[in-house]
């Protein structure tokens, strides 16, 4: 790659601020944006719905589950102050424990039930918080399992070589379900760290230039491809480069379910590490005898070395088969 004047910065400015280790994996993308915040008061009940809905579903019935039992337990103490006050109740906590069961749930088998004013005012109060509780419990296990996800798979390398004779950026993505993903539209941003003309250190985002980067009917595989042209901002950056700029690729993936009818998003993150010089994907597509497309997923990751790279510092040649491509009546070969 020939020098750009985007790279004039000294690189030894980099050199120190590289925070890229080589234990990133690309399926934990979060990690690679977790910030510690100092001085930020937000805590966990100041935005506990938002918690409730990204947490595991596991999590989320233990944490319902911790909740039920926990409450319970708090009514059979309460009822335990009043020994006598539950009908045919022989006074014990397993007892209490019990009909707080029965009126939480407002099941009222009938063999129990509160005969004195301090239990019954009790019974009432745990039914009010019985019904409270079930409707915010339906209300958020029905917005967990609602939310709108998508099952795209991202290639975990990312490929660098040639493309029509000139270097190019490539990734994969798959739609693992078999309903389509209609109007989709992907964006990759560049982060990278880059020094002002007054010397300080600052993370910059550059959206990068697609070959393509909508599709209206997403619903097998995309290669996405950065051509990396003078005015792309990795021309004439080398891995080595970018790994001291801790150069990372952020992909967003937005389109609409065809069979939900809702709005997806997929998010993905490259490190440099995941970036692979002079490879290319192998193909994972093919077409049966009855016309039918078969995508191979057990390939998909798969990396090839480039047969015949024809890339050239300052020059480009196009090769098909041993014989130059034409263009009309031009021969588009390069010496």
């Amino acid at each position: 790659m020939t020098p750009s004047s985007r790279s004039s910065a000294p690189n030894k400015r980099f050199q120190s601020n590289n925070r890229t280790s080589s234990n990133h994996h690309v399926s934990k993308d979060r990690q690679h944006l977790k910030v510690k915040r100092l001085g930020d008061r937000t805590g966990l009940w100041q935005d506990l719905y938002h918690q409730i809905l990204t947490t595991p579903f596991y999590k989320l019935l233990a944490w319902i589950a911790v909740t039920y039992l926990t409450i319970n337990f708090v009514f059979a103490w309460i009822y335990m102050l009043d020994p006598t006050g539950i009908e045919n109740s022989d006074g014990s906590f397993l007892s209490s424990f019990f009909f707080s069961v029965q009126t939480i749930a407002t099941v009222g088998y009938g063999a129990m039930y509160p005969k004195t004013p301090f239990t019954q005012i009790v019974a009432a109060v745990e039914a009010l918080i019985g019904l409270l509780g079930l409707s915010m419990g339906t209300g958020l296990m029905f917005a967990h399992f609602s939310r709108p996800t998508s099952h795209v798979l991202f290639s975990k390398p990312v490929s660098l070589s040639t493309h029509n004779g000139r270097r190019t950026l490539m990734f994969r993505m798959a739609n693992r379900r078999n309903s389509h993903i209609i109007e989709a539209q992907v964006q990759v941003a560049l982060i990278r760290d880059e020094i002002t003309q007054e010397g300080t250190v600052m993370r910059s985002f550059h959206n990068l230039r697609l070959a393509r980067s909508q599709s209206p009917l997403f619903a097998l595989s995309w290669t996405v491809m950065h051509p990396i042209t003078p005015e792309s901002p990795l021309f004439g950056q080398s891995i080595k480069e970018m790994k001291d700029r801790d150069t990372m690729l952020v992909i967003s993936l937005t389109g609409v379910d065809d069979t939900l009818g809702q709005t997806i998003h997929a998010r993905h993150i490259y490190v440099v590490e995941d970036i692979k010089d002079g490879m290319k994907f192998s193909d994972i597509m093919s077409i049966e005898k009855d016309g039918m497309r078969v995508v191979d997923f057990s390939h998909f990751h798969d990396l090839e070395p480039e047969k015949n790279p024809q890339y050239r510092e300052g020059k480009t040649v196009y090769r098909a088969r041993s014989k130059y491509f034409r263009k009309g009546s031009l021969r588009r070969h390069r010496k």
